[in-house]
């Protein structure tokens, strides 16, 4: 049951599973449609990144319970921007980041779509995490904006965690998969993209 009116939302409780801060408990509120990313999702993700960790820049997109960046952090992450349209979630994300006393993140309150189409990092993005919520139609405009607006390195990394039925995954021309399973209703992929010429 959860705390109605303005009432500090229920906690949810996630472990970070590798690098510094292994087995860091951390909490996000438990608000409808946050779902973080399984332990086991997360290692299996984890282990295909290894060969460019530590060291690469990470956004987060619709980060919900943070546990990708976060877990990109304890990992060697060189920095983490965190996106999220929720006043809650993100104000809760910073006191855990403060919990972890990570120089190198930043959290952004703002609707997803909108502000990727207004970024311009300083640097490329290596690795993107998109764990839009499901069956509303937002993963294949953000790929679209990644793709178009030029917001990737160079053989930059793209996870898509999304519902088993979207088939095919909606990816930009030239992007492929380089890992794809499945777990329960949930599938989950690893995408290489390819700068058109």
């Amino acid at each position: 049951m959860r705390h109605k009116g303005k009432s500090a939302p229920e906690l949810g409780q996630l472990r970070i599973i590798g690098g510094s801060h292994r087995g860091r408990k951390l909490t996000f509120p438990a608000l409808d449609g946050v779902r973080p990313t399984p332990d086991r999702v997360r290692e299996t993700l984890f282990n295909w990144l290894m060969p460019i960790f530590p060291g690469p820049r990470c956004l987060d997109v619709y980060c919900g319970s943070g546990a990708l960046g976060l877990e990109a952090l304890s990992r060697g992450a060189a920095d983490v921007t965190f996106i999220d349209q929720s006043p809650v979630i993100a104000s809760h994300l910073k006191s855990q980041i403060q919990l972890l006393r990570a120089d190198n993140a930043s959290v952004v309150n703002a609707d997803a779509l909108n502000w990727l189409r207004a970024a311009s990092p300083d640097k490329p993005w290596e690795v993107v995490f998109l764990d839009p919520p499901f069956r509303k139609e937002f993963l294949a405009p953000a790929l679209q904006i990644l793709a178009e607006r030029k917001l990737l390195a160079a053989n930059a990394y793209v996870y898509v965690e999304a519902e088993v039925e979207l088939n095919p995954l909606p990816l930009p021309p030239g992007w492929a998969i380089s890992r794809h399973k499945t777990a329960g209703q949930v599938q989950y992929a690893l995408c290489l993209v390819r700068q058109p010429d």
